[in-house]
């Protein structure tokens, strides 16, 4: 296992599958007409397969498939069953936004996958066409239903909160979550380099969550855990779970071992960064394992903590 100079490991990638999404989250992606990759710039299943395992020979085991919207790539099964078969991934995971999930989660789950974590910023059919420019509310919760029959452990729900849009929904999913069997995770509303209209103003600190929730539920513990993971997570009086991601107000720079790797191949060493390696290119060219070895494991190791301030957030599960 490599380590960059603050000790921290490489062990989470984010992988992309594709930069296609059938939403237009507000905070997230244009309406107006989007310039996508070209096909043939996009990673194989065979060449991502291939780079995971030179990943995993140097330590990483936990991947989450991310987009765009992941389901959008076809036959995304194939995928995670050549994933799963790589004896070093120990934690397979995928967030998505849940519209097509309904239909590819007995597939997906049959080939390996281990957790899903579906994106839901509010129950109100309304105000999820408002936020995503698509009428597509029930088809999630289908989805999140069908992880649901299946007894499919590990569910997520991530939300991100923002003020005057659905701060006002925080029990609601959170009880939500718990008829669902999932646990939520509120996701501070953060800048995305530019995409949108973000300010500070819109922001609800983790801060104010917890005091909400406690007006409601009384006094919530934390949960002490050693983790790398950007959730610090609570618990209720009565033993239900939950998570607050603070990706404003306390970035988890300090512990963090997550790097990314775009649909066309881009490796980036932190997941606001805006530069990274093409692996891709040198994969093409007819790189061997150890050289891709040695690209990805030069740039970590010389790794710093990161500059945050409007470092272009990839869009929604990139």
């Amino acid at each position: 296992m490599i380590a960059d100079t603050l000790g921290r490991p490489l062990r989470n990638l984010r992988l992309s599958v594709t930069d296609r999404c059938n939403l237009r989250c507000q905070y997230c992606m244009p309406e107006e007409e989007y310039v996508w990759l070209p096909r043939e710039d996009i990673l194989s299943f065979e060449e991502i397969a291939h780079l995971v395992g030179v990943f995993a020979d140097l330590g990483v085991d936990k991947v989450r498939l991310t987009g765009g919207e992941p389901l959008l790539r076809k036959d995304l099964h194939r995928l995670v069953a050549m994933l799963a078969a790589n004896p070093r991934i120990h934690d397979l995971a995928m967030t998505t936004n849940g519209v097509l999930l309904a239909e590819h989660a007995p597939s997906l789950r049959a080939a390996g996958l281990h957790r899903v974590t579906v994106s839901l910023d509010t129950l109100r059919p309304e105000r999820f066409k408002a936020l995503t420019r698509r009428d597509t509310h029930a088809r999630v919760l289908e989805g999140i239903e069908a992880v649901r029959r299946s007894g499919w452990p590990g569910l997520k729900i991530d939300t991100v909160v923002t003020r005057g849009v659905n701060g006002d929904e925080l029990v609601e999913l959170l009880e939500y979550g718990r008829k669902v069997g999932g646990e939520v995770r509120f996701i501070e509303y953060m800048d995305v380099g530019g995409a949108t209209a973000w300010s500070m103003d819109q922001v609800v600190s983790r801060a104010e969550m917890l005091r909400e929730l406690e007006r409601r539920y009384g006094r919530i513990e934390p949960i002490v855990e050693r983790s790398s993971a950007p959730a610090d997570r609570f618990r209720l009086p009565d033993g239900a779970n939950f998570g607050i991601i603070s990706s404003t107000t306390s970035p988890f720079c300090r512990s963090c071992d997550r790097s990314r790797l775009t649909a066309d191949g881009v490796w980036y060493l932190c997941l606001y960064a805006t530069r990274g390696t093409d692996l891709r290119q040198a994969l093409r060219r007819g790189a061997g394992h150890e050289e891709l070895k040695g690209l990805i494991a030069s740039p970590w190791r010389a790794r710093r903590r990161a500059r945050r301030a409007r470092c272009g957030w990839p869009r929604r599960g990139g």
